[in-house]
């Protein structure tokens, strides 16, 4: 009887440990996911890369020691939490035809993959791509097809009906001219509330993504994925290094859940619970852009692993943003971005 309990007591610590361990790995790799819409079109510098530093953003990523990778890859690699190795995902959104145009012939060449995130009322406007340039790009293994969304509204500014009559309508065009239901969603503006998340969920997207930046790890949510704007203001080569070799910041809940505010709760009261076993937690620097000026916020330790940020003032801005980092000992950086969105009263 001792035997058998010792043998128990060892299988617990052996479990015990893995877990430990395989969290220890998991915090180390992760899913940095890029964000581009416009290319070489420069009197639109905040949604544009110009193609040569778009060409040569292709070639850090090759040389770097992460992957890119495709949807399906990407997809088995959150569903499984298998994070084992540092990987890149590429989004293109709204389908413009500076895409078509500049980017895609590379795309093509080198075999990129990526989602193309496609809001169905513009195809064949002004600007944007038609059907019969949609349907060639769909048809390589290596494009994903995302859905996003029919009008490109803003979501949150119109009532739950007509959001719904929105989202039902790209999803019947998609499936009318590709034959195809995707199941992953990119919010318009990346804003989205808990309302929402249930909507895109009830309508059988399994994936969305937002604009706050952020790399994809094991206790990412399905419905909130992050991803990083590249464009001419965020498109530098020296960042787009750090970018790329951004480590992932895991949590285990960011405080409102709800961030989508109303005037009575802005500033928010902001609380981050991190993971037990993070380290250098104490080393965390967080930024925010209260009152319209970056500057860094007063963080408060509730805990050895909970955080409050004392934000200065109110967001002023349509959008609120607070971005924490955390470096490490190898001189590499983990990251993690917050984003309100102000009700308009």
């Amino acid at each position: 009887m001792i035997r058998k309990f010792i043998i128990l007591v060892l299988l617990i610590t052996i479990s015990y440990s893995k877990s430990f361990a395989d969290i220890n790995i998991k915090k180390d790799f992760g899913i940095v996911t890029l964000m581009y819409h416009r290319f070489n079109e420069q009197k639109y510098p905040s949604t544009n890369i110009k193609l040569d530093v778009f060409k040569k953003q292709i070639e850090e990523i090759q040389n770097s020691d992460a992957r890119l990778i495709s949807f399906d890859e990407f997809k088995k690699t959150i569903d499984d939490k298998s994070f084992k190795e540092r990987l890149i995902l590429l989004t293109v959104d709204d389908g413009f035809s500076s895409f078509y145009e500049n980017a895609w012939p590379i795309f093509r060449e080198k075999k990129i993959p990526f989602i193309f995130f496609i809001n169905t009322e513009n195809i064949g406007s002004t600007g944007y791509m038609n059907w019969k340039q949609i349907k060639e790009v769909s048809k390589f293994k290596f494009v994903k097809i995302g859905n996003h969304s029919h009008s490109h509204k803003y979501l949150l500014d119109i009532t739950h009906d007509e959001v719904i009559n929105d989202l039902e309508k790209s999803i019947n065009i998609l499936r009318k001219e590709l034959n195809i239901e995707p199941d992953v969603f990119s919010y318009p503006f990346g804003e989205y509330d808990p309302i929402l998340i249930k909507i895109i969920k009830n309508l059988g997207f399994k994936y969305a993504f937002g604009q706050h930046s952020g790399v994809v790890n094991f206790s990412s949510n399905n419905y909130e994925l992050p991803r990083f704007p590249i464009n001419e203001k965020y498109g530098d080569i020296q960042r787009f290094k750090s970018v790329i070799n951004f480590l992932p910041f895991p949590y285990q809940q960011i405080i409102p859940e709800n961030k989508y505010l109303t005037s009575d709760q802005n500033p928010p009261d902001v609380k981050i619970i991190f993971f037990k076993n993070l380290i250098n937690i104490k080393n965390i620097n967080c930024y925010s852009n209260e009152e319209n000026k970056w500057e860094r916020s007063n963080i408060k330790f509730l805990n050895d692993n909970e955080i409050k940020i004392k934000l200065r003032g109110k967001f002023t801005t349509e959008r609120g943003r607070i971005n924490c980092s955390l470096s490490e000992k190898n001189g590499k950086w983990r990251w993690l971005g917050v984003q309100f969105i102000l009700v308009e009263n």
